[in-house]
């Protein structure tokens, strides 16, 4: 009976402790289904935080986009600036980006990079680290042709490497792609931002400890990707949020309704533009009186600035949209003097310095024909605004936001004087709208007439492409999600670029 008894309590010791075992792994797994779960849920949260920044920032560009205001470009950025940090209940989200190496809240402006797909041979040259040959090797890139250009390489040289690849021969899609050329290597194109998603990451700042190797001061080089963009946009719509149309064969009644001229202004404009190459950067620095009673000679190009006789500055360059051309944003001055009228476009010489708002006109000018007033400094900015010689049948690759681009951008690789890129910084620091429009810069301090000409023909005052990195963080863990969009406001619904989340 004893022994019966002992096996008796064996047994139900081993049952308990069988039970036991079996009780602690069940706690086990579920514990562990619990934090795969808490964190999948944290996840969905820090996700849904981090798209509800996207919409946030979508929601503004539209909506400033459906209710533009001509007198202040800058109204869409301070608007995204002020909700770049959001709370989404179960999450929160931040917008950042870093520009000149220093964080910034908002998205990042792509208008304030120069376009790689319009971008001069000699504005690529002044990147640094970039040489020669990766210089030619891009225009070989971006050309629709097959002809080597100089140092480059077209398909032959990606064949015989096998690369498994040829040149696109045409536009960049992405700055990424822009790895694929012969010579650009990673770490010239991204710098220290190995993700380009031009936030400062830990890994980015934290010396030799990781990839990439990084200076750990808080600051981000980006390399070549915080110069160059393949994905600005020109809008087709002006900041009235009227749809631009062409100088050229414009009546008399859509210049009226759409610059506020008179209808003496509106058929000399109009006169002036059937003559040919017309552009409206010419009027700010011809008075219209003088277009409309001489024809005008002015170089459409360079406005006037004499390609000859050159008395000192840096060499005229063609607008941006040349693909192999030179030249510097410097402008080169003309024989006359700009400031006492000595010259004329015919000669090569400068203007008179004075725009079509610096004075009005009694007369029609030295041919004695009937008298078109001049245009004031508002009605200038109507036509600059209202007009554009873009093609926009098919995307137009955008100018540079003049009040977004970084002091470095146009110092180093625009090659502008300093004296005029610093009047240019503080001038658009001065007011909180920035720069209104190009005609605001008339005027300014070491800006003659050739380069306030090349400064309208490769500047815009506001941007239609933004990149969205927005980072979203869960209430409960802390799990982030980031997600990175690139938006086109350029015209409405706004579109989604490119999208991805890390």
């Amino acid at each position: 009976m004893r022994m019966h008894r002992a096996s008796v309590v064996v047994v139900v010791i081993w049952a308990v402790a069988i039970g036991a075992v079996l009780v602690a792994a069940t706690q086990i797994v579920s514990f562990r289904q619990a934090v795969v779960g808490r964190e999948s849920l944290a996840r969905v949260e820090a996700r849904w935080a981090a798209r509800a920044g996207i919409e946030q920032m979508i929601a503004i560009m539209e909506f400033h986009l459906q209710n533009p205001d001509a007198d202040d470009p800058m109204a869409v950025v301070r608007d995204m600036e002020e909700h770049a940090l959001g709370d989404a209940g179960t999450g929160t989200w931040s917008i950042s980006h870093f520009l000149d190496g220093v964080e910034w809240a908002g998205p990042r402006d792509e208008g304030a990079k120069l376009n790689v797909n319009t971008a001069t041979k000699l504005q690529l040259a002044n990147i640094p680290n970039m040489t020669p040959d990766v210089v030619d090797a891009i225009v070989d890139w971006r050309d629709a042709n097959d002809d080597v250009e100089g140092l480059g390489a077209e398909g032959d040289y990606y064949g015989n490497r096998g690369m498994g690849y040829e040149p696109r021969n045409g536009p960049f899609k992405s700055i990424a792609e822009l790895e694929l050329v012969a010579g650009a290597w990673p770490k010239y194109v991204r710098g220290e931002d190995w993700n380009l998603n031009g936030r400062l990451d830990p890994n980015e700042d934290d010396g030799p400890r990781s990839s990439p190797d990084d200076k750990p001061d808080g600051k981000l080089d980006a390399g070549w990707s915080q110069y160059l963009t393949a994905v600005s946009r020109q809008s087709r719509l002006s900041t009235s949020g009227n749809e631009k149309f062409a100088l050229q064969g414009a009546d008399s009644e859509t210049l009226m309704k759409t610059t506020g001229v008179d209808e003496s202004q509106a058929k000399a404009l109009a006169g002036w533009a059937a003559q040919g190459n017309a552009r409206a950067e010419t009027l700010l620095i011809t008075p219209l009186s003088q277009l409309s009673a001489s024809g005008s000679n002015a170089n459409p190009r360079t406005g006037g600035a004499g390609r000859t006789g050159s008395t000192g500055g840096r060499g005229a360059a063609p607008p941006a949209g040349g693909a192999t051309g030179g030249g510097t944003m410097g402008g080169g001055r003309g024989s006359g003097d700009p400031k006492t009228g000595g010259g004329t476009p015919a000669n090569g010489g400068g203007t008179s310095g004075r725009s079509s708002g610096g004075r009005s006109a009694t007369g029609a000018g030295a041919s004695g024909g009937s008298a078109v007033r001049d245009l004031d400094p508002s009605q200038l900015r109507a036509v600059l605004r209202e007009t554009s010689s873009d093609n926009f049948s098919e995307p137009v690759p955008g100018r540079i936001n003049i009040n977004t681009a970084p002091e470095a951008l146009l110092k180093e690789v625009l090659d502008l004087e300093p004296r005029v890129a610093d009047a240019i910084i503080a001038r658009r620091k001065a007011s909180p709208t920035g720069i209104v429009s190009i005609a605001d810069l008339q005027g300014m301090t070491g800006l003659d007439p050739g380069m306030l000409v090349q400064l309208a023909q490769q500047f815009d005052v506001t941007s239609s492409v933004y990149t969205v990195t927005s980072r979203g963080r869960s209430v409960t863990t802390g799990t982030e999600v980031e997600i990175e969009a690139v938006v086109d406001r350029s015209e409405l619904p706004a579109k989604i670029v490119s999208y991805r989340e890390r």
